[in-house]
């Protein structure tokens, strides 16, 4: 079983699942997606953080080319 979830600032803090001091290495710039993973074998939740890429935006994209 796995499912993910977008993490968003919310005023000095992060979303209430994830603590702040387990954040400690991420740049709070980017986009992040956290996912919940459950291991049954060994009974465990895992979390994992995976920073998501850059969406460039396709009107800049156009103007690069026509520019």
């Amino acid at each position: 079983m796995e499912f993910r979830r977008k993490l968003y600032q919310r005023g000095s803090s992060y979303e209430t699942t994830i603590p702040k001091p387990i954040l400690f290495a991420i740049d709070p710039s980017r986009k992040h997606e956290v996912i919940f993973s459950y291991d049954k074998k060994l009974r465990r939740w895992i979390v994992s953080i995976e920073e998501q890429p850059v969406q460039k935006d396709k009107r800049d994209a156009r103007r690069r080319k026509h520019g």
